[in-house]
């Protein structure tokens, strides 16, 4: 090879090496965990359950579905402040429950969806 030669192939490598590396779309990744003999480690655990109670005017009530919304007022418990919500609950509990009525209920919360637990008429 002459000096043209190895001046143009490196001139080429120069070009092609970049344009090789953009065209590359992998991410970088984060450093996997070490594997331990610890299963419980390697499951995602679930989001810790609250529980709260409350008091509200049932406003729909779907029992297919199995869901109730509820008007409710503030739930210390749970931090929330006085809203209308929608939650799953047991069809069975909507026995003597009409849209109308207030209600005293409880509910657990995991983070990202509620479930009416218990649920009563009030009484006053």
């Amino acid at each position: 090879m002459t000096l043209t030669e190895d001046s143009a192939i490196a001139a080429a490598a120069m070009i092609a090496l970049p344009l090789s590396l953009a065209g590359c779309d992998k991410k970088a990744e984060a450093p996997k965990q070490e594997a331990s003999g610890d299963a419980m480690g390697e499951m995602a655990m679930p989001a810790e359950v609250k529980h709260g109670k409350g008091t509200g005017t049932v406003t729909a009530i779907d029992p297919a579905k199995g869901t109730v919304t509820l008007d409710h007022s503030e739930i210390a418990e749970l931090q929330w402040p006085a809203m209308k919500m929608g939650f799953a609950i047991e069809p069975r509990l909507l026995a003597d429950i009409e849209v109308g009525d207030k209600v005293n209920f409880e509910i657990d919360w995991n983070g990202k969806a509620g479930k009416v637990t218990k649920i009563a008429k009030a009484t006053s």
